[in-house]
């Protein structure tokens, strides 16, 4: 198994900071340290810690802000790293990018979206998760009080996710889906294919919509509650704000 990060997107709501950088090397440490931790940061040591030893990183925007630190963060957290390009990431939404990584998926991967700030309990709740058949496992906040944004989960004890969507009713959803998802080797042919069918339908459509295809399909994809866990979702300022505050706990 290795790590998957998506590290491609723009964060254009995060200016000026992401006009030279992508979202995923946004600065979480003390403001005005531009060295400081990132979320790139954040999801390398979270895989160094359970013991990945390789990392796949979808890059598009601004990659050669990703490229020129390759080196530097390899050594940091003792991975290798092997960086994929997303040839429209400033185009296409990101089921798109999840799909440029499906050669990577044939290994079985924990894939982390590069706007989450998380601590390591996230992966190892997956971990412990593994097993019973499962093939896709959702991290799943079943504590935080929900509103329209955010990805919603409607998920079944015996039959698994029936569906995932932010176009839902807060009241309906089981919990918030986090951003990261434990993936088994064995899944990855049928995820992409649900990938493709996905963005070919609508290249604005996110990744998750592929893994509401998969359902749909009568693929079973699983959860595994984080518990009380503070992690943040960075789209704008407010939450960089946010994510410095929970980054510095960890």
């Amino acid at each position: 198994m290795i790590g998957l990060v998506l590290a491609a997107g723009a964060g254009r709501r995060l200016r000026p900071y992401t006009d030279t950088l992508p979202k995923a090397l946004v600065p979480v440490g003390p403001e005005g340290d531009e060295e400081s931790t990132t979320v790139l940061d954040i999801a390398l040591g979270n895989f160094a810690k359970i013991g990945l030893t390789e990392v796949a990183v979808i890059v598009g925007y601004r990659k050669e802000a990703v490229y020129e630190r390759k080196a530097a963060l390899e050594k940091k957290y003792g991975l290798t790293l092997t960086l994929i390009d997303n040839d429209k990431a400033e185009e296409w939404n990101n089921a798109y990018s999840l799909w440029c990584g499906r050669d990577a998926v044939r290994h079985g991967v924990i894939l982390a979206n590069g706007d989450t700030v998380h601590p390591v309990s996230v992966e190892e709740s997956l971990l412990a998760a593994r097993g019973d058949g499962k093939k896709i496992i959702l991290a799943l906040d079943t504590v935080k009080e929900l509103d329209e944004e955010e990805m919603k989960v409607v998920a079944d004890p015996g039959k698994g996710v029936q569906k995932i969507t932010k176009l839902m009713d807060p009241a309906e959803a089981t919990g918030e889906y986090i951003g990261v998802t434990l993936i088994e080797a064995e899944a990855a042919g049928e995820l992409a294919d649900a990938l493709k069918a996905t963005f070919e339908r609508d290249p604005q459509l996110y990744y998750e919509d592929g893994y509401q295809e998969l359902v749909n399909r009568g693929f079973r994809v699983d959860v595994a509650p984080i518990g009380d866990v503070k992690w943040v979702e960075i789209d704008n300022h407010d939450d960089l704000a946010k994510g410095r505050e929970i980054a510095c706990q960890y």
